[in-house]
């Protein structure tokens, strides 16, 4: 039988829950990760799958466009920490039906393990950023980023207000995310409202902020979506050492110096958040 945990996606998987969890974005069973499978993906990991597929969970919500995907996805109540020590207890891949509505296990989540229970939420919005991005986009990552949520305290909840201090802290960050970044109020994890909430502000961004909660990012594979989260994160904490000196700002990247980064990058700048 093939090693699955060999096979390119799982181990990038993997490797990206135990990055999470060394940044101290994991605490306990905080965040989740999910992934949607190549073709290739799905047929180098087929001769692991169980024969006989556990049963069908409808989700509450309906994504044509994904009907038939498979992804490996986080399971709910998991330690990040513990991903890598035992994976098939820890992660799983699941099968999309064919309406696009409900879920059942072919691999791994082991010891009556479920998804992750923001999977409704990932799932609704990588069916944004699959449309958005013409399929390109396959990761969606929550995490736990202290520096992102610490911000949520003291800057108004507006995506202006958030994207222009992230933007002038690092200067790599207009490059990264030239969109901006969305910003959600405090919502209950888990539910419609949030899922619905985050997927109308995907459909623009590539990572939205939750608020006192933490940071959701995509991405079209493991590294681009971990280096956004991480830019973001540095950027906020960068920020928010700045605001702790109790100092007044100097000098920062002024709107004309950003737009420069944006020319010399060959990206275009959200132009509503610069004055």
């Amino acid at each position: 039988m093939t090693d699955i945990l060999k096979t390119p996606a799982l181990e990038g998987f993997i490797r990206m829950c135990d990055d999470g969890w060394l940044q101290g974005w994991h605490e306990r069973n905080g965040g989740n990760l999910t992934y949607r499978m190549t073709d290739a993906d799905v047929e180098a990991a087929r001769p692991a799958f169980a024969p006989e597929p556990r049963e069908w969970h409808e989700m509450g919500v309906t994504c044509e466009n994904l009907a038939g995907e498979y992804f490996i996805t986080t399971g709910s109540g998991k330690y990040f920490r513990n991903v890598q020590i035992a994976p098939e207890k820890n992660i799983g891949i699941v099968e999309i039906n064919e309406a696009g509505s409900a879920w059942r296990i072919v691999w791994g989540l082991e010891d009556g393990a479920v998804p992750t229970s923001e999977f409704p939420t990932h799932f609704m919005n990588h069916s944004v950023r699959k449309r958005v991005t013409d399929g390109a986009n396959r990761v969606i990552y929550h995490c736990h980023a202290t520096n992102v949520i610490a911000l949520t305290y003291v800057l108004p909840l507006t995506d202006r207000d958030f994207t222009r201090p992230l933007w002038q802290s690092a200067t790599e960050c207009p490059v990264v995310f030239p969109e901006g970044v969305g910003v959600v109020p405090w919502m209950v994890p888990g539910g419609v409202e949030i899922a619905k909430a985050t997927s109308v502000l995907m459909e623009t961004y590539q990572a939205a902020v939750w608020s006192q909660h933490g940071l959701f990012a995509s991405g079209p594979d493991f590294d681009t979506t971990f280096g956004l989260a991480h830019t973001i994160e540095k950027s906020a904490e960068i920020y928010v050492k700045v605001l702790s000196t109790g100092q007044p700002i100097l000098q920062t990247i002024e709107d004309d110096s950003l737009r420069a980064i944006a020319r010399d990058f060959g990206v275009q700048l959200n132009e509503a958040f610069l004055d």
